[in-house]
């Protein structure tokens, strides 16, 4: 639709600009074509869907799957750094994964919550891959007609696997986490204005958030008065 049109023109007016650095072309033909007004979307899991998304994975028919949905919520990071995350880049003594590079090309240190730590250690294998394929050497594509299975199954409706990202940062927010912290956690570029501030932001902080947004979740998962006080 329109988002995917604006992606597009972004595409073909930076392939212009490398014709004109080139000096194939004078003139960017694109650079007055406007784009399509977006709506930010403000979707992610609410309390009540978190039970039923959590009930659809425990009973999904692929687990390695399943895991990869878990991840993605529980870090927060981007599908395409979840499914190439590879065991050499996981750190289990400081409970960090280290993403090479993100869609910055920058690297990003990822806190990884104790449910997270649990997972992995669930998945040791000898692949390179956490979520290798069956393809040697591979790891798991994104799995868009699984998302779409899990949703009928859950129940839920107009819910991406971005929004997986989303929603760890929404129960961040609703748990009083800065915004500094958000984007932290979810390897947000800083304003120009903030660089240096942001750099100086140690995991400390963003774990404890990222704990406390998990723990939210994973309660907000469970039949009422399940657990009890300990």
């Amino acid at each position: 639709g329109k988002v995917s049109a604006n992606r597009l023109l972004s595409l073909v007016k930076k392939i212009f600009n490398h014709a004109i650095e080139a000096e194939r072309i004078e003139v960017n033909p694109a650079a007055t074509v406007k784009k399509y007004p977006e709506q930010s979307r403000e979707r992610f899991l609410q309390g009540d869907e978190l039970p039923k998304f959590f009930k659809a994975l425990d009973e999904f028919d692929n687990p390695d799957v399943a895991d990869f949905w878990r991840i993605c919520l529980f870090t927060g990071a981007r599908q395409a750094n979840v499914l190439s995350m590879r065991w050499k880049d996981i750190d289990f003594h400081s409970a960090v994964w280290t993403i090479p590079k993100t869609k910055g090309n920058k690297p990003q240190a990822v806190p990884l919550v104790a449910s997270a730590i649990e997972l992995l250690k669930a998945r040791m294998n000898r692949s390179e891959f956490v979520f290798a394929s069956h393809g040697k050497g591979k790891h798991l594509t994104r799995p868009g007609k699984a998302w779409d299975r899990l949703l009928e199954q859950a129940g839920l409706e107009n819910l991406t696997m971005h929004d997986l990202r989303r929603s760890l940062g929404s129960y961040q927010a609703a748990g009083g986490t800065s915004e500094l912290i958000i984007g932290k956690t979810l390897g947000h570029a800083p304003g120009s204005k903030a660089t240096s501030i942001y750099a100086r932001v140690n995991l400390n902080p963003v774990r404890q958030a990222m704990e406390d947004a998990t723990a939210a979740m994973i309660a907000a998962a469970k039949p009422d008065g399940e657990g009890g006080d300990e």
